[in-house]
């Protein structure tokens, strides 16, 4: 795979050798066990896939490439390129401006920008509409275009199933910066609907059995389908996409689920209705990272911690899984880490930053990060953790024994 050049700042001396060590042990990638640390009195279980991901990385890259290449000029993106504190108060530090919050509110406006300025396309890309408003202004998005190539493929078959007369159901947050723009790119090409959990999902079913009606359909989705769609008409053909954003298992379980009433429905009524395969749209690192969360659970965990941004969703799903399993904190870094008795942790139900006491519960330990952690974040933490543990090995000690 591509190795990309970011700055020092995100790499780790710690989780760089904890991953070449597993990465020369099981190269294929077959293994989601986690690794563990053994420190003698406490023992850490790190989970075998996390941290930046391929579209992170090359985001990371075209980003401060934009910097180096073009000092003097004023340089924007259009919302945050990643969903991590650490990063975008770097790159804010380096100079660049955000044009647009994560939930799309307007920072700097339109007008103020001029055919001099440069913008960067953040990793879950953008909308047709926003493309063509900067193209009015003069600006020119195409050489720092930080889109994830698994974003993209998500368009691509979006439109191709488009081109096939396929109505898309895309599972996402309608509120998110790639929801919003895999739906303007899918609405070029096919009417389309945005589904964000079961629940949904479920009426969708009653929409294409006709169990509800035309108008139950407008109400309950509106605002979250293309302005010209009829269910009576555009639900005959239908498949499923997902976000990178989302649980994948959840994506799999909704695309099951439609598919098998349509296939019902079909065979019952003998009404022309088929549904197509797009399983092959599921990103691998959401994928690999909620997978390897999974094996984590697998392990008699005493509490664990997820390090991300607390507007991350994938991290959030993370936490989602974890929290049935055992006590999980969920921390930005290791700032939130704050005595061996106290700990700030964002709960992702009130989403209010919590304190919690007495949080250290055992000594096994399940450690992961969303795509969009630096590990050198997860190395501060453990190092932190580590103190206020009294380890009886040195990091360094540990680590050297895995070789």
């Amino acid at each position: 795979m591509k190795q990309f050049d970011i700055p020092s700042i995100f790499r780790s001396p710690i989780i760089s050798k904890v991953k070449a060590f597993r990465k020369n042990q099981d190269p294929r990638k077959k293994d989601f066990s986690p690794t563990v640390l053994d420190f003698g009195n406490t023992q850490l279980y790190i989970a075998r896939h996390f941290g930046f991901c391929y579209g992170v990385e090359n985001a990371i890259e075209i980003a401060y490439r934009a910097v180096d290449e073009n000092q003097g000029k004023r340089i924007f993106l259009l919302s945050q390129m990643i969903h991590n504190p650490t990063v975008n108060e770097d790159l804010t530090k380096h100079g660049i401006e955000f044009i647009q919050d994560t939930a799309g509110k307007q920072l700097i406006p339109w007008d103020e920008l001029n055919s001099n300025d440069v913008v960067i396309i953040p990793a879950f890309g953008t909308t047709l509409e926003i493309e063509q408003v900067l193209k009015d202004r003069g600006v020119s998005t195409e050489k720092y275009n930080t889109t994830c190539p698994f974003v993209e493929k998500v368009w691509n078959r979006a439109e191709k199933l488009g081109t096939e007369n396929h109505t898309l159901v895309i599972h996402g947050k309608y509120d998110h910066e790639e929801t919003r723009a895999t739906f303007s790119h899918t609405a070029l090409n096919s009417e389309a609907v945005i589904v964000k959990n079961m629940e949904e999902a479920g009426f969708l079913a009653k929409c294409i059995t006709g169990e509800a009606s035309k108008e139950e359909f407008y109400n309950f989705f509106k605002g979250k389908h293309t302005p010209s769609f009829n269910p009576e008409i555009h639900l005959s053909k239908i498949g499923v996409i997902n976000q990178t954003t989302m649980l994948a298992s959840e994506t799999q379980e909704i695309a099951e689920f439609l598919k098998r009433v349509t296939e019902d429905f079909a065979q019952k009524t003998k009404v022309d209705k088929t549904f197509a395969d797009t399983r092959d749209t599921l990103c691998y690192a959401t994928n690999d990272n909620q997978s390897a969360t999974e094996a984590l659970m697998n392990e008699s965990l005493d509490f664990a911690i997820v390090v991300g941004g607390y507007n991350s969703s994938n991290t959030t799903h993370l936490v989602e899984l974890l929290e049935q399993k055992c006590p999980t904190y969920f921390i930005k870094d290791e700032s939130e880490i704050l005595t061996e008795k106290s700990i700030q942790s964002f709960n992702i139900h009130t989403h209010q930053l919590e304190a919690i006491e007495n949080w250290i519960k055992g000594s096994k330990i399940g450690i992961t990060s969303g795509a969009s952690c630096p590990d050198s974040i997860i190395d501060s933490v453990i190092s932190k953790i580590m103190e206020l543990t009294n380890s009886e090995k040195s990091i360094d000690e540990v680590i050297d024994s895995l070789s």
